[in-house]
């Protein structure tokens, strides 16, 4: 019997019971009650936080454990015509990653409502320290706030926090703090996978290892994540967060790669987290975080100027290196080359910090400004063409043509973090850079932003800068190719494995 939900239509005063239509396919009767083909579950499918594209799945799987997923994936498998499985958690992918087209969209967050999900664990041992067992489903702000109850918290982090833990283990979850630890893929200890082949399998390092690198950074094409085992350490209180302005590129990415490379020589030695950003004469300038009195100032320097760049570091402290803490600041602050007067800093909590993002997404869903198209580029180039993609883009594409840009990120990580066995693509040099241009547009013009995006892979092409999409998004397989390079055989492989009937996450179209 199928899964029929009543869609309550208010019209005049009136509520009229509307049933879903008849799903496409005969579900198994031990999941039929499980899925969803209704408007509201249908939408809510067919597009994601790029609000780019839109893909219409044939239904909207709800599982209350991870054996209903398993027996979907066996279903979809047995299926006259194999069904395209696409999980999704927050939904916050931006070229239709996590949609199906007349497949199964599994919606991954109705598993928190129920405890036979694996949840948020905190457990100890010798061997492995402190560690959380999450569940794939969870959201990492809520991660967060459990391990906090411990005075614990995982070491690396993506900017925002209201992202599926499954979701960024399967591209990589990058943030400030990956020049220190690595990425959050570099930072997990097991996992617990449902294979496209229906095979529910625990893996790690040391059992299963072929799955376990292949899943992490894997773009969910060799299975669903159902458990991660995250390690964690202690959480400290506050955090100094700094800025500062240059207006020089040389100077600031000089400084970004001293800093970051303290890292390792001790504790107390170098910063938590390191990021830098653009602010550009066209805007939007955005200068209302900084004291009143500084406002004009920094307006005035980036008028001047046209192109402003800021470092933004944080150093954690709790009350036993409260009286250190702005000691240490001042000796990793000397020497830098920021322009004389533009040193900015704030004593906030440490999660006030980590979810810094969240306050503004509050602010711009009041606005009507977060439910918009947001035609994202994500890209890890090479240090040693970081100056020339600053002259050629930031200067002679953002600036030159007087893009609006909105946020655009830009900041060096150490390749040491990353581990190459993992699916997850990265330049071939000690340090890289990421930069990230995240534009918010309007329904009808965030085509000429992805022309800008365009253009600036074209550049780089012809100039030889070799670049690597992060969250990728290629048109045909030959792109795949290119991007994963030597990383290509090994991950056919990978997929015949353990999706031979390529039915996993189809909205990355690499074997689609």
């Amino acid at each position: 019997m199928f899964y029929m939900i009543s869609i309550l239509v208010i019209s005049i005063g009136v509520i009229i019971s509307q049933p879903a239509d008849t799903l496409s396919f005969v579900p198994p009767r031990n999941i039929s009650d499980k899925f969803r083909n209704d408007l509201v579950a249908i939408d809510l499918a067919s597009t994601d936080y790029g609000h780019i594209v839109q893909k219409k799945p044939a239904a909207v799987f709800y599982p209350t454990s991870t054996d209903d997923i398993r027996s979907l994936i066996q279903f979809a498998n047995n299926n006259s015509s194999p069904l395209g499985i696409a999980a999704r958690g927050h939904g916050h992918s931006v070229r239709g990653q996590c949609m199906t087209d007349n497949g199964v969209v599994v919606n991954m967050t109705n598993l928190i409502n129920h405890k036979s999900g694996p949840g948020i664990f905190i457990s100890q041992t010798p061997a492995l320290g402190s560690y959380a067992d999450v569940g794939g489903e969870q959201l990492w702000i809520d991660v967060l706030t459990q391990t906090l109850k411990r005075g614990l918290s995982p070491v690396s982090w993506t900017d925002y926090l209201y992202l599926s833990v499954g979701g960024t283990l399967s591209n990589a979850g990058i943030g400030g703090q990956t020049f220190r630890f690595g990425p959050q893929i570099s930072n997990v200890f097991e996992l617990d996978v449902i294979t496209g082949k229906g095979d529910f399998v625990t893996c790690s390092k040391d059992k299963s290892p072929e799955l376990f690198y292949a899943v992490l950074g894997g773009l969910g094409q060799f299975g669903i994540i159902t458990r991660a085992r995250i390690a964690l350490q202690p959480a400290l209180k506050r955090v100094k967060w700094i800025r500062m302005l240059y207006n020089d590129f040389s100077a600031i990415s000089r400084d970004q790669e001293r800093l970051i490379s303290l890292n390792g020589r001790g504790e107390k030695d170098g910063v938590d987290y390191l990021e830098g950003l653009l602010l550009m004469r066209q805007g939007p300038l955005d200068v209302s975080s900084y004291p009143k009195s500084d406002q004009p100032k920094i307006v005035s320097l980036v008028t001047q100027y046209g192109i402003i760049y800021l470092l933004e570091l944080a150093k954690y402290y709790d009350d036993s290196t409260r009286d250190s803490v702005d000691k240490e600041l001042q000796v990793l602050v000397k020497g830098l080359s920021f322009v004389p007067g533009f040193y900015f800093a704030k004593d906030v909590e440490y999660i006030y910090f980590l979810n810094r993002v969240h306050y503004d997404e509050l602010i711009l869903r009041k606005q009507g400004l977060w439910d918009v198209p947001h035609p994202w580029l994500n890209i890890f180039l090479p240090k040693s063409r970081i100056s020339d993609f600053d002259f050629g883009v930031f200067k002679n594409i953002l600036l030159k043509e007087s893009v609006t840009v909105g946020i655009v990120k830009f900041y060096p990580m150490n390749r040491n973090k990353w581990e190459d066995k993992m699916s997850c693509v990265i330049p071939d040099e000690d340090v890289f850079y990421t930069v990230a241009l995240l534009y918010s547009t309007r329904i009808f013009d965030w085509e000429a932003y992805d022309a800008v995006n365009k253009q600036l892979l074209e550049f780089c092409e012809k100039n030889g800068i070799p670049v690597k999409q992060y969250l990728p998004y290629y048109e045909t397989q030959r792109d795949w190719i290119n991007h994963f390079g030597s990383k290509w055989t090994n991950f056919q492989e990978m997929k015949a494995n353990f999706d031979p009937n390529k039915i996993l996450s189809p909205g990355q179209r690499i074997f689609n």
